[in-house]
This record gives structure tokens, C-alpha cells and sequence, in this order.
């Protein structure tokens, strides 16, 4: 069901209001921080997350837990683009319903969700921009919307604010080759917002901050910069009961299908393996939608019939699901050829399950001694690492569980604690 644009007056308004006075005297604590939500809402309808609905999400769980009285909301609403403030309560139920359909997104019923959403989009429906009374700290953890320059200039000037913002990689501009066609053009458009307009930027790794200063013409000096690794919820913070498994050795990869992510080369040792093993051959398990640029994948995934049995698309499943698979997985796979983060190998290894992933400079700054590392085109060195963890008690195996009692899991409390104190220092520097 398409949704008809909302013709809210406050809506229209948001973006013609005056430009706010920042005329404060910006204290630690004193500040509001407006968290932007845009992607949340316009990923409504999808019944299972990306990682960066997640950590929109996990931002506002957090934040509300930490600074109840100091968050707002806003958004660029998916039902009619316009820019306003929302609702905190209308925003919380949401948030709740957005969790508990990413825990059970098999078994929710699809005309009952559908009609859901369209309560909860009516409901957040965006809301004036009300006259600052003390410094604005304008909070955007998602790329949304950066692409358009003028817009995030509007929304600053309205709520007269200064932006952070989290930059969650710059591949398409670092490796344009593994980017939609017009993905290089986009992505060069919301590095040129930040450079114009971010007073603070947050990383989720120093990859990330490495490769991105490059391309900002005005640099990084004079803003607030922090690097935070996002935490790792506890295991079971979703639960994982009664879920049906593969009733043999499986490996699983967990991660939209596209170039980068390097699916070809697993499809092509997964055929040896079943030439070699036949059924003793492990089981490859792939959790994600299916991205772009992937005809040759898809043709694999599709026609060969000697991986029929032996490869599992799982497609999106629920986070319920997707926790039991990885916990009884001989070891998550990630060969993946460039990453901003690597999410799936901190939670994998959280969880304290081995992790077997490409040779980056992201993987390695998160996952430090734990997994075993591999250059992404080692075919030869991969099969031979899948057969090794094909058995639970081989060497190599029971080496890196001892390595990840010695890992430290990030958490999301020491994150927050760095997004806080980057917050203070920008209301800090407010005239």
C-alpha cells in the first residue's frame, strides 16, 4: 500500500521557521540533542534491519536511557519528505513495535503489519520546529538525507543546531567498483554536507576516519573527531528458543548480497567441497536480501545443482533466528573485500562463536588476535580453514575459542560514553 503524503500544516512549517538564535553560552549537560530517525521510518514496511537501522535504533534506546530529558526526535518523514519534530511518545511506541517485529519477522502477520506501520507513520507525523531555548546538538547516525546539501543545511538553520555525525564508511568513494552506479556520486554529496556543516564526527573505526579525511576539503582539524567501535549486545538479548537448525555442520554469513561481500568465492569453495565431501561436506548457510551487481551469485544461488542442499539462502529471517544460527555455527565466515566496521564479527565473537574473516584493515582493528584471518582471494587457504572448523574439536577451532576468552568485546556503554562526552564538547563550543 502506498502511503499518500501527510498534508500537515507543522510539517510545511518546519523548514520555513526563522533561523533560530544561537545565542547561548553552550555548558556541558545544558544542551538538547535532537536524534533524527529518518531511516528508521522509511525502513518501516522491511520486515528484518540492516546494520545501520540497527544502530539508529540502539541510538535511540540509548539515548533515551541516558538523556530522557534532554532528547527530541526529528526525521525527514517517508510520507511526504517533509522535516519536522515528532512526537517522543509516538516515537517510543514505535520503537517498541520495530523491536518486536525484527524478533519474530516470520511470524508476523503481513496485512496486520502493513496497517501498523501506516498507524505508527500517522502517528510520528513530523511537528513544528519549537524556538530554541538553550544550544541544539543536531544528532544524524544514518546517511539519509546527506545527500542533499540544501536540505540538511534548511533543517540546521530551523532547529539552529550544530551537527554530528556518524560516518559509517566511504566505500563507495574508496572503492567505487563494489558501489551501485550512481552509489560513487551519492556518497561524494554527503561527504560534501559533513565537511560543510558537521561540528562533530563520529567513527565507527579509524578505517573509517582514515579513509574519509582524504575526501573532505576542509578537513578534520577544528572539529570534534571520535572513534567509538559499536558494542555487542548481550547474546541472548533477543532469545534464540525453538528454532529448527541444520542437523549437520553448517557455517554461516551474515550480510547483504553485493560485490564487495566477496559471495563468489565461498559459492566456488563450497563446490569443491561437495566434489570432494559429497554429503560430509558442511553446510554454508547465507543470511541477507540480495543486494546488486550479483548476476553471476544469483545464477549460482539459482541453477547449480550441485550446491542444491549444501547452500542455504536464507534470506532475512528474524533476529531470534538469526541468533540460533549463529550460536550453533561451527564459525562465521566473512570474507568480505572492504568493511567500515564489521558488525557480524564483533556480535559473532560476543557470542563466543569463532569467526573466520578476509584480511582488512576494519577486521583486524576490531576483532585484534581472535579470529583467523585470510586474504579475501585465498580460495585454497579458505577451504582448507572450512574443513578444519568443520570439526569441533580440531586445533585450529578450539585455538581461537581460547583466543576470544582473552578478547574484549566492545560494549555499547563505553560507546555511549565516547557519543556523550563528543556531545558536551560540541554544546561547549556553542557561542
Amino acid at each position: 500500500m502506498a502511503l499518500r503524503p501527510f498534508n500537515a500544516p507543522g510539517a510545511r512549517m518546519a523548514l520555513r521557521s526563522k533561523r533560530a538564535s544561537q545565542n547561548f553560552l553552550g555548558q556541558r549537560g545544558e544542551s538538547e540533542v535532537i536524534l533524527d530517525v529518518s531511516r528508521l521510518l522509511s525502513r518501516a514496511f522491511h520486515p528484518a534491519p540492516t546494520g545501520i537501522d540497527r544502530v539508529e535504533y540502539v541510538y535511540a534506546r540509548e539515548l533515551l536511557e541516558r538523556m530522557p530529558d534532554r532528547l527530541a526526535f526529528a526525521a525527514v518523514h517517508p510520507a511526504g519528505g517533509y522535516y519536522g519534530r515528532l512526537s517522543s511518545a509516538a516515537v517510543r511506541q514505535f520503537l517498541a513495535f520495530t523491536s518486536a517485529k525484527w524478533r519474530n519477522a516470520r511470524t508476523a502477520d503481513a496485512v496486520e503489519g502493513k496497517a501498523a506501520v501506516i498507524r505508527h507513520m500517522f502517528a510520528t507525523r513530523p511537528r513544528p520546529v519549537p524556538r530554541a531555548t538553550k544550544p541544539r546538538i543536531y544528532l544524524q547516525v544514518s546517511p539519509h538525507h546527506l545527500d542533499d546539501h540544501a536540505q540538511v543545511g534548511a533543517i540546521l538553520r530551523a532547529e539552529g543546531a550544530r551537527l554530528i555525525t556518524l560516518v559509517h564508511d566511504v566505500i563507495p568513494l574508496s572503492h567505487p567498483e563494489y558501489a551501485r552506479p550512481q552509489g560513487a556520486d551519492e556518497h561524494r554529496k554527503r561527504v560534501r554536507s559533513i565537511d560543510r556543516y558537521a561540528s562533530g564526527i563520529i567513527g565507527n573505526s579509524q578505517a573509517t576516519i582514515d579513509a574519509l579525511a582524504p575526501h573532505m576539503q576542509r578537513g578534520l582539524d577544528g572539529r570534534a573527531v571520535r572513534v567509538a567501535h559499536f558494542g555487542a549486545d548481550a547474546p541472548d538479548i533477543f532469545g534464540a528458543r525453538n528454532e529448527a537448525l541444520p542437523d549437520r555442520p553448517y557455517f554461516v554469513y551474515i550480510s547483504t548480497i553485493e560485490p564487495r561481500k566477496n559471495h563468489l568465492l565461498l559459492l566456488n569453495v563450497w563446490r569443491r567441497l561437495v566434489e570432494r565431501l559429497g554429503d560430509a561436506a558442511p553446510l554454508l548457510v547465507l543470511v541477507g536480501r540480495r543486494g546488486w551487481e550479483n548476476e553471476n551469485v544469483i545464477d549460482i544461488l539459482e541453477r547449480a545443482e550441485a550446491l542444491r542442499g549444501h547452500v542455504i539462502e536464507a534470506g532475512e529471517v528474524s533476529d531470534n533466528r538469526m541468533q540460533a544460527l549463529v550460536a550453533q555455527s561451527r564459525a562465521m565466515l566473512m570474507p568480505s573485500f572492504a568493511e567500515g566496521f564489521g558488525m557480524p564479527v564483533v556480535e559473532a565473537l560476543a557470542a563466543g562463536v569463532p569467526v573466520i574473516c578476509s584480511d582488512i584493515v576494519a577486521h583486524r582493528e576490531v576483532g585484534g588476535d581472535a579470529p583467523d584471518y585470510l586474504d579475501p582471494l585465498d580460495g585454497l587457504g579458505w577451504m582448507r580453514a572450512i574443513c578444519a572448523y568443520s570439526r569441533p574439536d580440531s586445533p585450529e577451532r578450539v585455538a581461537q575459542i581460547a583466543r576470544i576468552a582473552d578478547w574484549r568485546a566492545p560494549t555499547w556503554r563505553d560507546y555511549f560514553d565516547i557519543v556523550t562526552d563528543l556531545i558536551e564538547e560540541v554544546t561547549a563550543s556553542v557561542p
